[in-house]
């Protein structure tokens, strides 16, 4: 095949390293871009820039912000006894779109893996362990929000053992059936963790 420009083609090279985007995707991506306005290209060059250069780390939470330390963890509203732990920082926009929960959180940045080789010391359980024993006002309840998988309780079984020695109360959220599903497509494991999760009505 010919190519008829280099940039271009360089262009739907980077496009393509992103996921989920294939290279037709990305030729039709990098198609677009040329034909939008330079100010709306330069708007999203500068956006992509701003990523990397303006991007960090709560040092409190470890969730993905613009200022230290960021603003769930700097509001007076939020609960600082009530501590949410997470995989990772999309679990946080994923939760506060619910707008129920009104606590702060705690990034892991991973869950435990042994068939990836992530332990317990690749992912922030120590910065939580710390966070627990120095947090003013002490913490009242953590909440484990990790994916029901096996890393996932891998993860939270790990957590719960490692708060025995504080008097806390752990939970974590329920996991069963989603609304305006049908039983009948419910698989066994699902369906099994609805039971045992059973409310009151």
């Amino acid at each position: 095949m010919q190519i008829t420009s280099e940039t271009l083609e360089r262009a739907v090279e980077q496009l393509a390293k992103l996921p989920g985007v294939g290279r037709k995707s990305a030729q039709r991506l990098a198609m677009h871009l040329v034909k939008q306005e330079k100010d709306d290209v330069f708007m999203l060059a500068q956006a992509l820039h701003d990523l990397k250069e303006k991007i960090r780390y709560c040092s409190t939470c470890f969730t993905i912000t613009d200022e230290d330390p960021c603003p769930i963890c700097k509001s007076e509203k939020r609960q600082k006894n009530v501590i949410c732990v997470v995989e990772d920082t999309r679990d946080v926009y994923v939760i506060e779109k619910t707008n129920e929960f009104r606590g702060t959180y705690h990034v892991l940045g991973g869950v435990i893996s042994p068939l990836e080789d992530i332990g317990p010391d690749d992912i922030r359980i120590k910065e939580l362990i710390t966070r627990v024993n120095t947090s003013e006002p002490p913490v009242d309840e953590l909440i484990l929000a990790l994916n029901p998988d096996a890393e996932g309780e891998a993860t939270s079984y790990y957590i719960n053992k490692m708060m025995a020695p504080f008097e806390i109360k752990i939970t974590r959220i329920a996991h069963g059936i989603p609304m305006g599903t049908e039983l009948e497509f419910i698989d066994e494991a699902t369906l099994s963790k609805a039971f045992l999760g059973r409310n009151v009505f």
